[in-house]
């Protein structure tokens, strides 16, 4: 292996905005999917269908599941009107540098966020903060081990650029419910 050349690589990083857009848009489609699905959750809890755990009472639920439910389509239209980039470029190492870089930057300023600058009021609120760091988490230990193992396994499978973020985004969903 030729050090000189990787040290070359590593040295010269170079921190273009479509490798943050794209990062930055996977979180955000993580945490608004995450968000509606319990959205969709308090909508169930207040029509009857499964076990009555975080409402009191209906109009709780129907009025916290229409809040978040526009705030998670808010967050998921973010990514598709600003950023318009749906691809993960992890093609060299030293883009796996960048990327692996970038989501730990998002996720550590969102864990930030949603650790000091949220005040759980109620339980709902405290759910949310907790779905805001499971997604962090996420992205600290499960979303770089992925992107290393695509950037390995990419010589092996062919695995189209398209697909990896489609890859790496349900990836962390499932993470993310495993850190909740």
């Amino acid at each position: 292996m030729d050090y000189q050349n990787l040290n070359f690589q590593i040295s010269d990083l170079n921190l273009e905005k479509k490798y943050f857009f794209s990062v930055f848009g996977l979180y955000l489609f993580s945490l608004g999917t995450v968000i509606l699905g319990y959205s969709f959750y308090l909508l169930l809890e207040s029509v009857g269908l499964v076990e009555r755990n975080v409402i009191t009472w209906n109009a709780q639920g129907l009025l916290w599941f229409l809040i978040l439910f526009c705030i998670s389509i808010f967050i998921l239209f973010l990514p598709i009107e600003f950023f318009n980039i749906f691809k993960i470029y992890n093609s060299t190492f030293k883009d796996l540098i960048i990327n692996i870089i970038s989501v730990i930057v998002t996720s550590l300023l969102f864990l930030v966020i949603f650790q000091y600058l949220i005040n759980p009021q109620n339980l709902i609120v405290n759910d949310v903060v907790s779905i805001g760091k499971a997604v962090s988490f996420s992205g600290f230990i499960a979303i770089p081990l992925i992107m290393f193992l695509q950037h390995n396994l990419k010589r092996t499978i062919e695995i189209s650029d398209s697909f990896s973020y489609s890859l790496i985004f349900f990836i962390w969903i499932l993470t993310s419910q495993v850190f909740l």
